[in-house]
């Protein structure tokens, strides 16, 4: 009578080797989400006139204004560049998580690691 193994591979996977492998991914995810949340980002909208730093912990470090843009009969003008400007920052460090997951993922989409 034939063995059967696990997909072709003769016999049942190494246990240790498994545990090894899943460590080592472990290990990889903590990296980079340390160097993740020591990236910083930045964005602008309106042609510089308002600008964001962000990092990778989606924490806001530095908001610039131009001073041109300031202008007190439009005030919802400059609320507006600051929420684009800001969301577009958080987008971004989104799109690096991302990018990593699936750096480190091989392309699966594992919820909840970052």
């Amino acid at each position: 009578m034939a063995k059967r193994g696990f997909g072709g591979m003769g016999g049942a996977p190494n246990m240790n080797q498994l545990m090894k492998q899943a460590q080592k991914m472990q290990e990889n995810m903590q990296k980079a989400q340390e160097e993740l949340e020591a990236k910083e980002l930045e964005t602008s909208v309106g042609g510089g006139a308002v600008t964001v730093k962000i990092n990778g912990k989606k924490e806001i470090l530095d908001i610039v204004i131009k001073p041109e843009v300031v202008d007190p009969d439009d005030i919802e003008m400059l609320q507006d560049l600051i929420l684009s400007a800001v969301n577009q920052a958080i987008k971004s460090v989104e799109e690096v998580q991302a990018n990593q997951m699936s750096k480190l993922t091989g392309g699966m989409n594992i919820p909840g690691l970052f």
